[in-house]
């Protein structure tokens, strides 16, 4: 045992070796509920699926699907340099869609639990020269083991919001030995660098945020054919990665227009697909006709409500909507990316908690490129408003366009930073 770790890491380490042995009865449960893939459930306990490939490896790793879509662009990159790219995700809807979205040679496998047996496994097999983690991913066990290993480390989209700021405070030699650990933090924002500053990270540079960067989501013409000629010229908006309540709030804005748009239809992505037949249950019982993607409906003339409940088919429906309110920012706590419905010429709707994208919402807010709504009644009023007035509409996007122009450059940045951390070899 290192006795100059934190006393806070060390208890940390031995818990989580204590549970390696019991490890199985969580990842059984979660495959139970569907959140573990059970053909790969070794890579969880840091057996390898795949062979290492020859040459340099820089490991990526993001949460879930969100995070890995922000690495794509820098997976692409890197590939470019020399890199053999290995991409680890924890949830089985983003695996899915890395399977669909790496690029081509690049190998996705799931993060390892956070034990120290697992990840010196992990590492063991695949010896990456680099690895990356994406935003918030500081998992003591893994960022430490990967220290020990030799393993040039950084932090890329780095965020630390106020909450965890003040959090970490309170612990100050725990977290200055994490952040200590990496050789680059390039963050978000100013503010997000002064944070991981004040907190003892060693290099921290400022880089923007990669999810300007990404381009805007792929769609299949086939299927956006399809459902163009299935919803003709019917007037439609999109309420998109809800949580729960603001499908609801969505439905009550559909009952309050139905009357005004002859066949309107209100579109709905829940952030999380696995929802999908309760929010289309909730919704038939307050007496919506509703159709539900999953179970092969397409949007019928008598349809009110579609709820699509698919993985990767997001650029899909930003094609088809002009109108798009972004969700977790009414009910939720914290917002949604609205970055890809602004690049598809979307004018977007949001309500007031979008902490998680400031800066994004900031400049859409500041550009005329969004809208943003207090309640169930200006989100209905602002749809009723942007319907009637295609002009207007079309503003709204037009200004969005140019906010999240202004704001790229972050995948140049990052990539001149990580340069300077690991070459491949030539």
């Amino acid at each position: 045992m290192n006795l100059s770790r934190p006393l806070i890491l060390r208890l940390y380490g031995l818990a989580t070796a204590g549970f390696g042995p019991f490890s199985g009865l969580l990842l059984g449960r979660r495959q139970r509920r569907g959140k573990e893939d059970p053909l790969r459930r070794p890579e969880r306990v840091g057996i390898a699926g795949e062979l290492r490939p020859e040459g340099p490896l820089c490991w990526l790793h993001g949460a879930s699907v969100g995070e890995s879509i922000t690495l794509l662009p820098l997976a692409e990159r890197l590939g470019a340099e020399g890199y053999q790219v290995l991409m680890t995700t924890g949830t089985v809807t983003s695996a899915a869609l890395m399977a669909r979205r790496l690029p081509a040679g690049a190998i996705h496998q799931f993060v390892p639990l956070d034990v120290p047996a697992f990840v010196r496994r992990f590492l063991r097999h695949w010896r990456p020269d680099l690895a990356v983690f994406l935003e918030s991913e500081i998992w003591p066990t893994m960022v430490q083991e990967t220290r020990a290993a030799g393993v040039a480390l950084a932090l890329v989209n780095g965020r630390m919001s106020l909450r965890s700021f003040a959090r970490w405070r309170r612990a100050p030699r725990t977290i200055g030995a994490l952040l200590g650990c990496f050789d680059l933090i390039a963050a978000q924002s100013e503010d997000d660098g002064e944070r991981f500053k004040a907190l003892g990270a060693p290099n921290v540079m400022i880089s923007g945020n990669l999810k300007f960067d990404v381009p805007a989501p792929s769609a299949d013409e086939a299927k956006l054919g399809e459902l163009q000629a299935a919803i003709g010229a019917r007037p439609l908006w999109l309420a998109a990665a809800t949580h729960d309540g603001e499908e609801a709030l969505a439905g009550e804005v559909h009952t309050a227009l139905r009357g005004r748009f002859a066949g309107l239809l209100t579109l709905i992505i829940p952030r999380h697909p696995e929802r999908g037949p309760a929010v289309a249950a909730d919704l038939r019982a307050k007496g919506l006709e509703v159709g539900l993607r999953s179970e092969g409906a397409v949007p019928q003339a008598d349809m009110e409500v579609y709820v699509a409940d698919t993985v990767g088919e997001m650029g899909l429906f930003y094609r088809l909507a002009r109108i798009v309110f972004v969700g977790k920012s009414l009910l939720g706590d914290g917002g949604q990316n609205p970055i890809e419905p602004a690049k598809l010429g979307a004018a977007v709707l949001h309500g007031p908690f979008v902490q998680n994208f400031l800066v994004a919402y900031g400049a859409l807010d500041g550009m005329g490129g969004a809208i943003m709504v207090r309640s169930s009644e200006e989100l209905t009023s602002a749809v009723a408003r942007l319907l009637a007035d295609p002009a207007e509409t079309e503003r709204v996007a037009e200004g969005g366009a140019r906010a999240i122009a202004s704001l790229t450059g972050a995948l140049d940045r990052t990539m001149a930073a990580l340069a300077a951390l690991a070459k491949p070899a030539s």
